[in-house]
């Protein structure tokens, strides 16, 4: 509403000083802030790394759990009288023929389909008991302190120190039947201790912050300060520790399967494995199961580097 007390030329000369101003300024609204995981995802929609292995996991994903939209041929079944070492050939891109056969005269393309689902499925089920085991044990290390937490920390350091696909070829060979069950338990076993480690950490930080002290100083209950207090705001480096050892969890199966002490089964490891013996005549049974590993491996742990630096302040 206008000033009536002014004068018609004060209100003239003011209304001219604003116009040459530019405009009176626009009304600016307050910014929200944001949590860190919004700060997260407000970082990872703009990295083409995330981007880039978002979509290669799609794709796996889509393989590991729909492989019959991608090829109708058994894995296993395989014609010697037709098929023995044929060469690939990759102008007929999808045929049971594309990627060749192998010496059992099975399509390659065929195993490496329903190889994907053998892997991923172990690199997913080793992920979530590690972090079941190492974020239980280093949570409760790092809430309780004292003795609780010299007895966790040895027991971390005494299967710290235990080669990691070591101890699980022991364990493997004492089994005939390895399921994928029985390879992700082995995995996990030996597999926790980092995950303990950075849970550890995280917590005995949390454990000293305003509002956790004010959920004591009220009265709230042990598990509930731990699981709704601490365990939402420990989570971030759990999950990129986790979101990187994915793919080295898939590797190792490779490198377990490999050495015959792996999966019993369609696998790439297994693939690779068979592909050594034919390296001089027939390379693709080896090369193409090679590649999807690469590929898978180097797209997990592209995700977990963007998820790093998202969640990271130091990266910022």
């Amino acid at each position: 509403m206008p000033d009536v007390t002014k004068t018609v030329p004060e209100a003239a000369a003011e209304e001219a000083a604003v116009a040459a101003a530019g405009g009176p300024l626009p009304e600016t609204k307050p910014e929200k802030s944001r949590s860190l995981w919004g700060d997260a995802w407000a970082d990872l929609r703009r990295s083409w790394i995330f981007i880039v292995s978002s979509v290669l996991i799609l794709i796996l994903m889509l393989i590991t759990f729909f492989p019959g939209w991608f090829t109708g041929v058994d894995p296993v079944l395989g014609d010697l009288s037709k098929h023995y070492l044929q060469k690939p050939r990759l102008g007929d891109v999808g045929a049971p023929d594309w990627l060749g056969y192998d010496q059992q005269g099975r399509s390659v393309y065929a195993r490496v389909i329903y190889g994907t689902r053998a892997s991923v499925a172990v690199g997913f089920g080793t992920t979530i008991v590690v972090t079941l085991i190492g974020g239980l044990v280093g949570m409760i290390a790092g809430y309780f302190g004292g003795a609780m937490d010299a007895v966790l920390s040895r027991l971390t350091d005494v299967f710290f120190g235990i080669p990691f696909l070591l101890g699980t070829m022991v364990v493997l060979n004492s089994f005939t039947n390895r399921t994928a069950w029985v390879v992700i338990g082995a995995l996990g076993f030996f597999g926790w201790t980092q995950i303990a480690r950075v849970m550890r950490g995280a917590v005995i930080t949390t454990k000293q912050a305003d509002y956790v002290q004010a959920a004591k100083a009220l009265g709230a209950s042990t598990p509930r300060i731990m699981f709704r207090h601490i365990l939402p705001n420990t989570l971030a480096p759990v999950i990129v520790v986790a979101t990187i050892s994915l793919g080295v969890y898939i590797g190792a199966e490779a490198t377990l399967s490999f050495l015959g002490l792996g999966l019993n089964g369609v696998s790439w490891g297994n693939d690779i494995s068979d592909g050594g013996a034919q390296i001089r005549v027939a390379q693709w049974i080896m090369l193409y199961p090679s590649i999807m590993l690469s590929i898978t491996v180097l797209a997990f742990i592209m995700l977990g580097e963007a998820v790093r630096n998202a969640l990271d302040p130091k990266m910022r």
